[in-house]
């Protein structure tokens, strides 16, 4: 059976990555390799200046002390007894919607497994949603990809309503924008302290986007592309890089002078 690779931002432990495990089990051999602690927002970071250890929990279970788009690089570019054919990364306790998918250690799990030419598929799970639905939908989505592929560096991201789904829709990333200042306080020895993401978004246009689907109680699925190039704007300013470059030309030949 080919092998699946499993992960999440929420913790080897938590019960999302074991109501996903069980529901792809069918599919192949799944191998679980997720850090030992939540990292949750802990973005695409990789951990370069000091070594991984993996601890083996159970057959084809194992916790790293790293972040999740660690546990992907380990886990197909050589740890597992073969590569994986698809990573999945989820069940996450909570929705990576929009602009949220930047931070999210779930969703850039699965943008490692792009980047290194690995189907991958985020799911998260909108507050008191059921994970066995979750899952459930994991496994379609994850059944379909495997049949059918995925355009390249092309990631799958899914969230899930915490009502019974009405079905499945088809999205693009909302916008969020959070109004509310940073809360500054101060502990008990009169140092002052911040936090930042305090209160509630407000969402842009929800039409056709992921929060949207949601918010009308659908599951939303939104194709993500790694190639971060805005092909239009290179259209838009080919006079702004014309007049940049011959200014910098003509600051060149001055200097050139000078010497």
């Amino acid at each position: 059976m080919p092998a699946l690779l499993l992960t999440n931002d929420d913790g080897v432990h938590a019960s999302g990555l074991g109501a996903l495990a069980q529901a792809l089990a069918e599919l192949g051999e799944v191998y679980v390799l997720a850090p030992e602690r939540e990292q949750s927002a802990c973005g695409h970071a990789l951990t370069l200046h000091r070594p991984l250890r993996v601890d083996r929990l159970g057959e084809r279970r194992f916790a790293v002390n790293g972040t999740p788009s660690d546990c992907v690089n380990l886990g197909v570019l050589g740890f597992l007894p073969e590569r994986p054919v698809l990573v999945v990364a989820g069940v996450n306790h909570g929705t990576n919607l929009g602009d949220d998918v930047t931070y999210s250690g779930t969703v850039s799990a699965a943008m490692e497994g792009t980047l290194l030419g690995v189907p991958a598929i985020a799911v998260s799970l909108a507050p008191g949603g059921d994970l066995a639905v979750a899952a459930e939908v994991a496994r379609l989505v994850a059944l379909r990809v495997l049949v059918t592929g995925l355009p390249k560096m092309t990631l799958l991201n899914v969230n899930v309503p915490g009502a019974p789904p009405r079905g499945i829709r088809l999205t693009r990333l909302g916008h969020r924008v959070y109004r509310e200042k940073i809360v500054e306080q101060t502990d008990p020895r009169g140092r002052t302290h911040y936090w930042i993401g305090a209160g509630e978004p407000e969402w842009e246009e929800l039409r056709g986007t992921d929060m949207g689907a949601l918010h009308e109680g659908y599951v939303s699925i939104t194709p993500l592309h790694l190639d971060l190039t805005d092909h239009r704007a290179l259209d838009a300013l080919v006079d702004f890089g014309g007049s940049l470059d011959a200014q910098y030309r003509g600051a060149t030949r001055k200097a050139a002078r000078r010497k």
